[in-house]
């Protein structure tokens, strides 16, 4: 007997609904110069974008800092990225005919992402998205954001729907990790990453504008298992992460990335 349970589409948002991966990196560079520091800041995201802003920023200091001063440093950067990505706000080419084919051809849709309540509504209300989502996660509402699996498990249980009947859109490798954990099949967008850094997404599109109702089905029954969480590509961009924790320190506990 065929499977009668709808099909749910969850997508990211930096990176996926919008193309901001370059201003959110300005934004932390700009931030990084306050600071002091001089890490790169693109190459910070290509191995830690997905994670939410303060875990992000955790990740930059070779010594503990306080909570409360991360999320002032986090705050400091949101600051910084709306002003920078104002008058740039869009969504990804295809997209919004692309969410009204999927309603209507019977697809569940929602948002999961990193990013708080406040960001959110500057992208969505400001777009006039929010009205093809069913369900809206942010960092609030998860114990735990990517790579753990909290986002994608909390948003298809409001869903109603079943991992193995949903499909993640994602930018960010760590999204990718998170899809998987969850049980979850993924289709890389590759405003951030190229397309052979993605571990296994059933495809790999620049924008929505070629992308169907019809086609993601097709991909779905293609592929219909999910891709184990790779644990040596997790390991290796720890690895790399502490290795240059470990070479490169600056006085207070700084640290430069090259």
């Amino acid at each position: 007997m065929p499977n009668t349970t709808p099909y749910a589409l969850i997508f990211d948002m930096d990176g996926v609904i919008i193309d901001n991966t370059a201003d959110q990196a300005r934004a932390f560079q700009l931030l990084f110069r306050d600071l002091g520091l001089t890490t790169n800041a693109r190459r910070l995201l290509r191995r830690l974008n997905g994670m939410p802003a303060g875990q992000i920023l955790k990740n930059v200091f070779t010594n503990p800092v306080p909570k409360q001063q991360l999320e002032q440093y986090a705050a400091q950067r949101e600051l910084l990225y709306r002003v920078l990505y104002w008058n740039k706000r869009q969504a990804l080419p295809g997209l919004r005919n692309f969410l009204q084919a999927a309603r209507a051809a019977g697809f569940r849709i929602a948002l999961g992402t990193g990013s708080g309540d406040d960001t959110i509504s500057y992208i969505l209300d400001h777009l006039d998205l929010r009205r093809y989502f069913d369900v809206v996660v942010g960092k609030d509402d998860v114990p735990k954001g990517k790579p753990h699996p909290d986002t994608y498990t909390v948003t298809a249980r409001k869903l109603g729907i079943p991992p193995e009947r949903c499909l993640v859109f994602e930018d960010a490798l760590l999204g990718e990790q998170a899809a998987y954990r969850a049980g979850i099949r993924c289709i890389g967008v590759s405003t951030t990453l190229q397309a052979t850094d993605f571990q296994a997404p059933l495809a790999v599109i620049p924008d929505f504008t070629h992308l169907t109702p019809q086609l993601v089905l097709e991909l779905l029954e293609q592929h219909p298992e999910t891709p184990k969480p790779s644990k040596q590509l997790a390991k290796r961009s720890t690895c790399r992460g502490r290795r240059w924790l470990l070479l490169h320190v600056l006085p207070l506990g700084r640290l430069l990335l090259i």
